[in-house]
């Protein structure tokens, strides 16, 4: 699929927030395909993904422009994301993936995933006709 036919989203049976955070590769072609292969289906890690859910993270996408990255979570509204990065942190390999990505990501040595990836401020959103008739 190419990126201008768009990308099915999926509908969960639970009222969910959305969070969008950036982060920078460093600008190296090998090392961005590197990376790009780490998150491959046949190669991310398996604990690194029941780590993802075990924490209440519903669906998370990563766009790549680039060298920059753009991370969409869809979590339920009662999600808290600091409590839940704590929680990610401590779980068993997160950390060795963090180091295994880390040297393709512009970051300081050691840092966490939630110091890695930064919240983006949504300054724009349309809302569907519907949504605009409630009341």
């Amino acid at each position: 699929m190419t990126t201008n036919e768009g990308y099915a989203v999926k509908a969960f049976r639970v009222p969910t927030k959305r969070y969008c955070q950036v982060l920078s590769l460093k600008d190296a072609p090998e090392g961005i395909a590197r990376y790009r292969s780490l998150h491959s289906p046949q190669k991310v890690w398996p604990e690194v993904l029941e780590g993802i859910r075990k924490v209440g993270i519903l669906e998370m996408e990563i766009y790549i422009s680039g060298n920059q990255l753009c991370m969409i979570v869809e979590a339920p509204v009662d999600f808290r994301w600091d409590e839940a990065m704590r929680r990610l942190a401590s779980l068993p390999r997160q950390a060795e993936w963090e180091r295994c990505v880390e040297p393709y990501q512009q970051c300081e040595a050691g840092a966490s995933s939630s110091q890695k990836w930064q919240p983006m401020e949504r300054m724009f959103h349309l809302y569907s006709e519907e949504e605009l008739s409630r009341p």
